[in-house]
Order: C-alpha cells, then sequence, then structure tokens
C-alpha cells in the first residue's frame, strides 16, 4: 500500500523512528486517550466494526514500531466477548502520532472495515454524530466547568454554581461572585458557535444553523442586560485553557464591581458587550 504522507517508503530505514510519531505521551487517562483516536478517525460514530448479527464494536488505532525494520506498522483493534481481533492496516511515515492516527484511520476506511453507527429508530436526532453533541451537551459540570472551578478554588475564591446572577432575569451563570457582580460562563464550542471549532451540521443544515444562531443571540442578550445592571461577564470557550482562563476570572474578581461606568467593567476588552 503507498502511504500519503509526503516521505518515501523507508522513511525511518537508516534510524529509528521518534517516539513523538507513533507512542503516547505517558500518564494520559482513558478519556483523553478515546479523544485522540475520535480526532483521529474523524468523529467517535467512525470508529465502529461490524461483528455480525447486528453488533458493533468501538475500535482503536494502535502503532507499533518492528526494531528490525525500523518501520511503524498501524493495527486496527476491538473486543469480542473477551477477545481482542487484530487487523494489519499497514505503514506509516509521518513525524507525529496524530498525522499517523489519522493515516491508519484512513487505511481502516480503504479497506472497508469500518461502520457507521446507525441511529436508533425512537432518536429524534438524524445523524450518529448530531446525537452523539446531544448526548455530549451537559447542563453543568462539564469537564472545562470542573478544572475551572477547581483551580478558582484553589486560588482562594469562593462563588456560586449555575445560579442566576439576577434573580428575576432568566439567565442562569456556570460561576457567579455575587460580592464582586461577576458572572462567568463556560461555552460549549458547538453550542455557542465557536468561531475556531465550531462546524456546521451537514443533514438538516438549516435548522442547526437557526438553532446555533439563536443561541448566539442570546449570549448577546445576556452579555448586554447583565451588564447594563452592573455586572461583569466573563465568557470562556471550552477549549481555552484552563489556567489562563481562571486568571482572567480572578482578574475580573479583583477589579470587580464595575462602578466607575455602568454596565462597563474596567480594562474591559468589548465595551459594548461588556465581556471579558
Amino acid at each position: 500500500m503507498t502511504v500519503a504522507s509526503g516521505h518515501q517508503q523507508g522513511h525511518w530505514k537508516e534510524k529509528a523512528p521518534p517516539a513523538r510519531a507513533w507512542k503516547g505521551r505517558p500518564g494520559r487517562g482513558r478519556d483523553a486517550l478515546a479523544a485522540e483516536q475520535d480526532r483521529a478517525a474523524g468523529g467517535r460514530d467512525r470508529r465502529f466494526v461490524a461483528l455480525g448479527d447486528g453488533r458493533l464494536a468501538r475500535a482503536s488505532v494502535e502503532l507499533k514500531v518492528l526494531p528490525s525494520t525500523r518501520r511503524i506498522r498501524a493495527y486496527l483493534r476491538w473486543s469480542d466477548q473477551g477477545r481482542s481481533p487484530t487487523v494489519y492496516l499497514g505503514q506509516v511515515e509521518h513525524d507525529t502520532r496524530a498525522a499517523n492516527l489519522a493515516e491508519a484511520w484512513r487505511m481502516a476506511s480503504a479497506k472497508e472495515l469500518l461502520t457507521l453507527k446507525p441511529v436508533a429508530p425512537e432518536s429524534w436526532a438524524d445523524s450518529p454524530s448530531v446525537r452523539a453533541s446531544m448526548q455530549g451537551n451537559r447542563g453543568k459540570d462539564t469537564k472545562p466547568e470542573l478544572r475551572l472551578r477547581s483551580l478558582l478554588h484553589r486560588g482562594g475564591l469562593r462563588y456560586r454554581v449555575s445560579a442566576r446572577p439576577i434573580p428575576d432575569l432568566r439567565r442562569t451563570a456556570d460561576l457567579v461572585f455575587t460580592r464582586s457582580r461577576v458572572a462567568v460562563f463556560v461555552d460549549g464550542c458547538y453550542w455557542h458557535g465557536c468561531p475556531e471549532h465550531y462546524r456546521p451540521a451537514a443533514t438538516n443544515a438549516d435548522f442547526w444553523a437557526k438553532k446555533i444562531s439563536g443561541n448566539r443571540e442570546r449570549d448577546a442578550e445576556t452579555n448586554r442586560l447583565l451588564s447594563q445592571a452592573g455586572w461583569t461577564v466573563v465568557r470562556i470557550w471550552e477549549h481555552e485553557d484552563s489556567v489562563r482562563a481562571s486568571e482572567r476570572v480572578m482578574r475580573a474578581v479583583r477589579d470587580g464591581p464595575a462602578a466607575s461606568t455602568p454596565g462597563i467593567p474596567p480594562t474591559c476588552t468589548d465595551p459594548a458587550s461588556g465581556v471579558w
């Protein structure tokens, strides 16, 4: 099989490939490893193999280096009733593990080893990827929220969780600092239309485009209403570095309340919306 890696076959013939080309970082948990496979495969719903009788199993790609040939070989593995079937996919020669995993998943697809998980008849979602997004849309206690809360708590800050900054206004912030009048929202990249990571839905596109647009309009209205009431709004994307995000929140809490100009917090980066 010809590998579209930008290298000639035998790229690692004279020396062993670097660890970054095939070996994962040590100490990563199961969730991180699963997320890595999901990204490489192009989505969690694209990692299934058919076992027969309507049964499916979620597969993973494993990369190994043969000492004798100094080549990186890719295998597709899954579990089936206590067994661990393995299929050899081919050699990969990219310089990074992420690129080699993605290449291996393309090989698996080309060999017709994969199948999409069908949507259950009773499900309202019209594709496995949309359904996965729905199931992953937790209202609170998401991983980015928990990391942020842990950092802020260690920094000595105390806050209310999933509370309304203004009791009579139907807007719930993820974290509320009542004394300093700071409301923190941790926004999911898909649901709030992240400019870096949002990708339009491939099916029922008009419906989902209107849904995301409506969410963004509501976010802007929330920012405006809270700002007008003298609150500082801090919005954090779920993909943001948690340490930097916690530092932004700490600055906002330290500098609040916004008393100099009603509705406009000090050093606000977007005075029109009052968002830090």
